[in-house]
């Protein structure tokens, strides 16, 4: 499957075995990590026969850049008590619709998942599509209940994987990947601040509000290029039209 897992702000080396040991367990290999800080994979001890999976771990240093080439990114949570931005969808609907994407699509899907303290914050969430979590009994009186880091991928992946009726593909126009929606996010920013729409509506002048709404257009490839030129023509003609020095 065409699925990439990428753990932001994981610290705990061991957490990190207990996922590629999971991935290579159902059958996946590309795992991503995102954070400023490096982790020290050789201390991965429970990543038991996966080092394949650990020896083709990819750094980076922002969700952007490690789901650049992605199509579809879904993040997980426990939800809680956040206030919800998304649209949310249980593991078992989550599923089909990962699995659908993956047969229909040439595009590759990424499963986004945050640290285990804090999980995904608000500007990592913006970059996903829409966000999955898994049902778990919650005990009147105690905090939300929430999955270990290892164990959250390896029921992700196996939900993935347990059905034996593979999906056709089909005929379908290619995804935008998050690297089209992030340059057309920062050019929708750039025409909102030349056009002082920031000025007169500086509660919309939000980057992550911005993502959010870029990517709930449901945009394929050549729509968002196609929308990425015309906003760069807006753009240039707004900048051209600004008053010179010796206008004034």
């Amino acid at each position: 499957m065409r699925l990439t897992v990428v753990l932001v702000r994981a610290r705990d080396p061991n957490n990190v075995g207990a996922v590629a040991r999971a991935m290579y367990d159902f059958g996946f290999r590309d795992l991503r990590l995102a954070s400023e800080y490096r982790v020290p994979l050789e201390r991965a001890r429970s990543a038991i026969d996966a080092s394949s999976v650990l020896e083709g771990v990819r750094e980076y240093a922002s969700v952007a850049e490690a789901v650049a080439d992605c199509t579809l990114v879904v993040g997980t949570t426990a939800v809680g008590l956040r206030k919800r931005e998304h649209s949310l969808y249980s593991l078992v609907e989550a599923s089909v619709m990962l699995r659908a994407e993956i047969a229909s699509s040439e595009g590759r899907v990424a499963l986004l998942f945050g640290s285990e303290k804090t999980g995904l914050s608000n500007e990592e969430l913006s970059h996903c599509h829409w966000l999955l979590t898994i049902p778990m009994h919650q005990t009147a009186g105690m905090r939300h209940a929430s999955m270990n880091l290892g164990q959250a991928v390896a029921v992700c992946l196996y939900e993935l994987v347990r059905s034996d009726e593979p999906l056709a593909p089909q005929d379908v126009a290619q995804g935008a990947s998050a690297a089209d929606l992030e340059r057309l996010t920062r050019l929708v920013i750039e025409v909102m601040a030349a056009s002082e729409y920031s000025h007169r509506h500086p509660a919309n002048f939000d980057e992550v509000q911005v993502r959010r709404l870029v990517r709930q257009m449901g945009l394929d490839r050549s729509h968002a290029l196609a929308w990425t030129g015309i906003l760069r023509q807006v753009l240039w003609k707004l900048r051209i039209s600004e008053p010179t020095d010796h206008d004034l």
